[in-house]
């Protein structure tokens, strides 16, 4: 099957208006009305004008982050860092594949920083070592947030997302964890962000400093550690579910594939998947270093836990979560991983990706009782 024509202005301009109106990503905590007037004067979708357009909206809102400091106003210092990291992360949206959005994801990164610099509830960033192989980086780098209220060794939920969803977008997705006084940890899945290695059949090795680290904290609940994979990183949390079952009390695959999403059928299938903006197969294919379809589907089996061997293996407790219509990854993969290994629990949520309806309340609930 070809590749789709990519929308015009007008469709695109309508996707991110349903998206704004629904608060669904890219959309999450960004001031309403100025992200409307940004879609409503969206020159075009091209990396480099999209790009540049929502940097606009960034530089502005960092503008008065800064005339909040220079007046001693805390709080909207921090809302205005908020609102200039939101439109920077939309400036690489949905990856960096271009220049111009590498260049609005380091201004993302920046903007992040001044946010949690300001968060009254204290944001630590840590580098660790890697030992990483030729041609990976040799640091792993993560931030972890406290929940409000000063608790004494909170237990911890570590989190990642998928191929555009990363670990400063994942902050905000934590709130509802901290609320129910866990710290939450936040870090890139292999292939994107700061992460030092690609994805591979054994790139769950980058959290074994992450592991250690946790070993040595004393201010933290260390004994009562989960995993949460949002979409894609659903997959990384399923598998460390099985290969790294000592270091965790719970983990949770909210809707990653598992076996039957990297098979060339599904891919071929899902390429064009109505639920994405754009580049979605260019944004699959860069977890590789890869920049095509076929870069992607050249790749994408040897991830495959069936074929690994993984879900036979013994692991913690286990949520699966999904949307029943999922059209980026193969929601039939759930049913497939119920029928190997450990007993777990699964719910199958309506809609697309990731499910409609309660779903985080139902995921942190699940993992609030897994960890009592």
């Amino acid at each position: 099957m070809p590749a789709a024509p990519s929308r015009t202005l007008p469709e695109a301009q309508q996707w991110l208006r349903d998206h704004l109106e629904r608060r669904e990503h890219p959309f999450n905590a960004i001031d309403h009305a100025a992200a409307a007037r940004h879609i409503d004067t969206l020159p075009g979708t091209d990396p480099q004008t999209w790009a540049e357009h929502w940097l606009v909206g960034a530089e502005d809102f960092a503008a008065r982050a800064c005339e909040a400091e220079r007046g001693g106003d805390r709080e909207g210092a921090l809302e205005n860092w908020w609102q200039a990291y939101q439109f920077a992360f939309l400036g690489r949206f949905p990856a960096p594949l271009h220049p111009a959005k590498l260049a609005a994801y380091h201004r993302a990164v920046e903007c992040f920083r001044r946010v949690s610099a300001l968060e009254p509830t204290p944001i630590e960033h840590v580098a660790l070592p890697f030992e990483g192989r030729d041609g990976e980086g040799d640091m792993v780098r993560f931030f972890v947030a406290r929940p409000p209220g000063g608790a004494a060794r909170p237990q911890v939920v570590m989190m990642w997302g998928g191929i555009d969803v990363w670990k400063e977008e994942s902050y905000a997705r934590g709130r509802m964890l901290r609320e129910r006084g866990f710290a939450t940890l936040h870090i890139d899945k292999p292939g994107v962000g700061q992460s030092p290695l690609h994805a591979g059949p054994d790139a769950e090795r980058q959290w074994d400093p992450v592991f250690a680290w946790l070993r040595d904290q004393d201010d933290l609940d260390t004994d009562r550690v989960a995993a949460l994979g949002l979409s894609f990183g659903g997959y990384w949390a399923l598998k460390l579910a099985h290969t790294h079952r000592e270091h965790l009390a719970a983990a949770v695959n909210w809707g990653g594939g598992v076996h039957l999403t990297f098979q060339p059928e599904w891919q071929e299938r899902s390429r064009n998947a109505s639920s994405y903006l754009m580049d979605l197969m260019p944004a699959r294919a860069r977890i590789f270093g890869g920049r095509t379809f076929e870069d992607y589907v050249a790749r994408c089996p040897e991830l495959s836990l069936l074929d690994q061997g993984v879900l036979d293996l013994p692991s913690c407790p286990l949520l699966l979560v999904n949307g029943k219509d999922d059209q980026q990854n193969a929601s039939a993969d759930m049913y497939l991983a119920l029928e190997h290994g450990s007993p777990k629990t699964a719910r199958m949520f309506p809609g697309g990706h990731m499910g409609v309806g309660p779903v985080l309340p139902s995921v942190v609930n699940w993992l609030a009782e897994q960890l009592s």
